[in-house]
């Protein structure tokens, strides 16, 4: 649903609001036109921004948050994948979706079609070697609650990610409802801008290191978001 105004837009990701109608009337930013109002899609900008490296700060989303929100949660129920076999994007996706830590009883054939599905409407790589890769719809595997699967690829794929390199970290989100989808998808690629949790990923980590760096930094982007900068409406 496209419901974000400008205003919400430019204080979602910290840019004035100029910013995001230069953005509009260059093609740059995905948006529909409802009469002579610009809205946007919650689902298709944080996508955006995740592919451009705009963060969005996750104490933008509603207080009332599902359970479970915790990014670091979802990664201990979800787990990690060490040497995911696979040398193209489409077998590195197939592979992750045989991996024990996703949900009982979901139909892993069908997850790896949706992912695949998704990458073809346009890349999930972040860049630095990472993709977060999940299904465009996303209630349509019926999970209960948010889950993520971290998978360290045995041999880097392209995934056409903007920075045009190899992709050898995979976070797989899997998500009950599309509001947390959002909380999912903006507190990990918060997460994933902390220093640590870029070393202990590099550096492939021992699990507990790398759920203690993602504990951690979400704890340091628990405080109220930074204001957008002000600027007046051309």
């Amino acid at each position: 649903m496209a419901d974000l105004s400008v205003r919400e837009v430019a204080r979602l990701l910290g840019v004035p609001e100029k910013t995001v109608y230069r953005w509009v009337r260059a093609g740059e930013i995905p948006h529909d036109r409802l009469r002579d109002a610009i809205r946007f899609n919650r689902v298709e900008l944080q996508e955006w921004a995740q592919a451009h490296g705009h963060r969005v700060h996750p104490g933008h989303f509603d207080a009332q948050e599902p359970a479970g929100a915790s990014i670091a949660a979802a990664l201990a129920r979800g787990g990690i994948a060490r040497d995911v076999p696979g040398t193209t994007r489409e077998a590195a996706l197939a592979a992750m979706t045989a991996h024990p830590g996703l949900p009982d009883g979901i139909d892993r054939r069908l997850l790896a079609e949706l992912l695949t599905a998704r990458e073809r409407l346009g890349s999930t790589g972040l860049g630095g070697g990472i993709a977060i890769p999940h299904p465009r719809d996303p209630v349509v595997l019926g999970v209960s609650e948010p889950r993520i699967l971290l998978a360290f690829l045995e041999t880097a794929v392209d995934f056409g990610a903007p920075d045009g390199r190899l992709v050898s970290t995979l976070f797989l989100i899997l998500s009950p409802s599309v509001q947390a989808h959002l909380e999912a998808l903006s507190r990990l690629a918060f997460a994933l801008h902390d220093p640590e949790v870029k070393r202990r990923i590099e550096a492939r980590s021992e699990d507990a290191e790398l759920l203690a760096a993602v504990a951690a930094a979400e704890a340091r982007a628990g405080g109220p978001p930074p204001p957008a900068p002000e600027e007046d409406e051309p």
